[in-house]
């Protein structure tokens, strides 16, 4: 099995010490789990999301290389002759899957992931890749580009967030007994009914194809795939979940992948409960103007429920790359103009026309980030005294039995 030590390789820390400072941690005796499809001199990487394996990329490896054999298995390619093709590589991060799985959370963070990916180009010897990645995985992505930019050819974020907060799902009854049904979801049964409404629209998973519901069909399809792989260990989803908790790109960072000549491709899904597709445009508005933001009729796994749309969008980031498009034809947003302007403008528009809505709609969305703030300061305190009380273990002193906290 293929796997990239990241412990004990030099992986270009020297490059983006500047941009990640001392205080993330090394990647000390961690393997990470890849896999390679595909030949050619056209590199791409792929990041998964939270909780995923590899796997997850099935649709697009078969688009972008043409099979579905990794290369370690293929023993019978002998070249195309012309020096084209795309090869892919796709692995299991930190925490899941077939990867190592730290047990401290400070272990995991989207800069140390970001290093992971990086350790496995160098594995690879690959100088420059094209980076595309989903939900978790493009926090991590965006890390790798602010880190080496020089060696991101172009970046694909699909289904993304800001990270912190903006992980929150919407607030609704749908969302609540979802969110309730994962904790709760201790077989591969029960995991597997809760992803299919967690990862496609209702419309999608009520289609018919032939005489079964998609619904039943990929509930199938899951539970064989998790009793394979097995589920994801506690250690493994709550670090990763706090990579996400913890992901932020400071504008120094976007400023880096702003001006580092490679285009950015944001895709997302309209009617995701996990990623709010407003979160998504608003990163696609910081990048500005080398983003294009690409709005899909799908959920949070949008790459398996439009996979030819996906797969397109990906393949006219590649061609864009490689004739060098200009940011400014490459971008479908508006131009950026600055926030109190723009709420200026707004306000104008919606007196002039005697009406408020907009208005209202706007301080309506403020209340609502404000409280997802406060929910979220809530679950972290709520954390640290669960944190706090399984540490406090009974000691028993001088016959007579007491509590004191142990660190």
């Amino acid at each position: 099995m293929p796997y990239c030590d990241v412990g004990t390789r030099e992986s270009s820390v020297a490059a983006f010490n500047a941009v990640a400072p001392a205080d993330a941690p090394l990647n000390n005796d961690v393997k990470i789990f890849y896999r390679t499809y595909g030949h050619g001199p056209t590199k791409v990487l792929l990041i998964i999301g939270l909780a995923s394996t590899h796997d997850g990329w099935g649709p697009q490896v078969k688009a972008l290389t043409g099979t579905t054999v990794p290369n370690e298995d293929d023993d019978v390619w002998t070249g195309d002759g012309n020096g084209s093709g795309i090869e892919v590589c796709v692995f299991d991060n930190r925490g899941v899957g077939q990867s190592s799985v730290p047990v401290q959370k400070s272990e995991y963070s989207t800069k140390i992931m970001a290093k992971d990916a990086i350790a496995l180009l160098d594995h690879l010897g690959w100088k420059k890749a094209h980076v595309f990645a989903h939900s978790m995985g493009a926090m991590i992505a965006c890390k790798v580009a602010a880190m080496v930019p020089d060696r991101v050819l172009s970046l694909a974020l699909l289904n993304v967030t800001g990270g912190g907060f903006q992980c929150f799902p919407k607030f609704d009854r749908q969302t609540f007994s979802v969110a309730y049904r994962f904790l709760k979801a201790k077989t591969a049964e029960e995991r597997a009914a809760v992803d299919l409404d967690t990862h496609y629209s209702q419309e999608y998973l009520e289609e018919y194809v032939g005489a079964d519901k998609r619904r039943s069909i990929l509930y199938q399809q899951y539970v064989k795939g998790i009793s394979t792989t097995g589920m994801q260990s506690n250690y493994g989803f709550d670090g990763q979940l706090n990579a996400c908790w913890t992901h932020k790109m400071t504008q120094t960072e976007i400023e880096v992948i702003k001006s580092s000549g490679f285009l950015v491709s944001v895709i997302h899904g309209r009617h995701d409960i996990i990623a709010q597709i407003y979160y998504a445009r608003r990163l696609a508005e910081r990048l500005h103007p080398v983003a294009r933001m690409v709005d899909l009729h799908g959920g949070h796994l949008v790459s398996h429920e439009r996979p030819e749309e996906v797969n397109q969008a990906l393949f006219d980031l590649i061609k864009a790359s490689e004739v060098k498009m200009s940011p400014h034809d490459w971008t479908n947003l508006p131009k950026k103009q600055s926030w109190w302007k723009e709420k200026r403008v707004l306000i104008r528009a919606n007196t002039q026309a005697g009406s408020n809505v907009s208005f209202k709609c706007y301080v309506l969305e403020k209340l609502h980030l404000c409280l997802l703030y406060f929910i979220g300061l809530l679950v972290l305190a709520f954390e640290y005294a669960r944190k706090l009380l399984r540490n406090l273990k009974p000691v028993r002193l001088g016959g007579s039995p007491s509590l004191i906290g142990s660190q």
